[in-house]
């Protein structure tokens, strides 16, 4: 029995409509497909592949035992869970909560974080970051899906945090839940169009490596502009050349960590 494998897939079939949908989309037999979700039948290889393609996993992930996969897949806290004993907010006044927490409605929903990698020098660095609201907080989970350096296979870090917006800045506050590890904290520029598209700022951090050394780095913030399944969008994710051709030169440009002849402190930019 291929029991792991079976729960892993199908909480990923939870993400659409029906396992119907799935089997059409795949281009799968729903017999065949079924036995693979009872677990008595494990996927060829090239079958394997395609699965795992369409779901933007990858194999080494969805064989993973499933009470470590589903971190990887919950992207987002469910609606009306009650707030973690270990929540950001701990030691944050109530009133500070409450002026931080009205005119984040507009800022709700999912982006691609881009940065220079604070563990991987000269490398762009793209997390998806996932704001909504939690009772009279707005919390977050930022997800890091990389590869090991020393043998190439997926690794993730998770953060958890709140965002507040006060005075005209957004501050999200996150720790890294999976290790324990790191505190971060982001402070970006809000948006003064109707529609919210990038929000730029600085975040600050500990290099993800042996090191930890202490960064400060520019960041971007790309709103997803359409509604797209959680595993679709941490697919994206990764480390990518400055030169890559899928990333926005402009996003690039933004997160350049120069500092002029002119400027006395690293400083964010708009």
């Amino acid at each position: 029995m291929h029991d792991d494998f079976a729960a892993n897939l199908r909480l990923l079939c939870s993400y659409y409509r029906s396992i119907a949908e799935v089997c059409r989309r795949l281009d799968i037999n729903r017999a065949q497909f079924n036995r693979y979700l009872s677990g008595r039948y494990k996927p060829a290889d090239h079958t394997m592949r395609r699965i795992c393609d369409f779901f933007g996993v990858e194999v080494h992930e969805i064989l993973l035992p499933h009470a470590d996969f589903q971190p990887l897949v919950r992207l987002k806290p469910r609606g009306g869970e009650a707030p973690a004993a270990d929540s950001p907010s701990a030691g944050i006044p109530d009133g500070l909560l409450a002026q931080g927490t009205p005119g984040m409605a507009r800022y709700l929903g999912c982006y691609y974080e881009y940065y220079l990698s604070m563990s991987r020098p000269g490398s762009v660095l793209c997390t998806l970051v996932c704001l909504e609201r939690h009772g009279d907080r707005v919390l977050y989970q930022r997800t890091e899906r990389m590869r090991s350096p020393s043998d190439n296979r997926p690794c993730h870090n998770r953060y958890r945090g709140m965002a507040l917006l006060l005075t005209d800045r957004l501050f999200l506050i996150d720790h890294e839940s999976l290790n324990g590890h790191e505190i971060t904290q982001t402070i970006l520029f809000p948006s003064f169009k109707s529609h919210v598209s990038r929000l730029t700022g600085l975040k600050l951090g500990v290099a993800d490596s042996s090191e930890r050394m202490p960064c400060c780095v520019r960041v971007v913030y790309e709103r997803l502009s359409e509604p797209v399944s959680p595993r679709r969008a941490l697919a994206r994710c990764g480390l990518y050349a400055r030169d890559d051709p899928a990333l926005d030169p402009g996003i690039v440009a933004a997160i350049r960590n120069d500092v002029g002849a002119d400027e006395w402190h690293f400083r964010a930019r708009f």
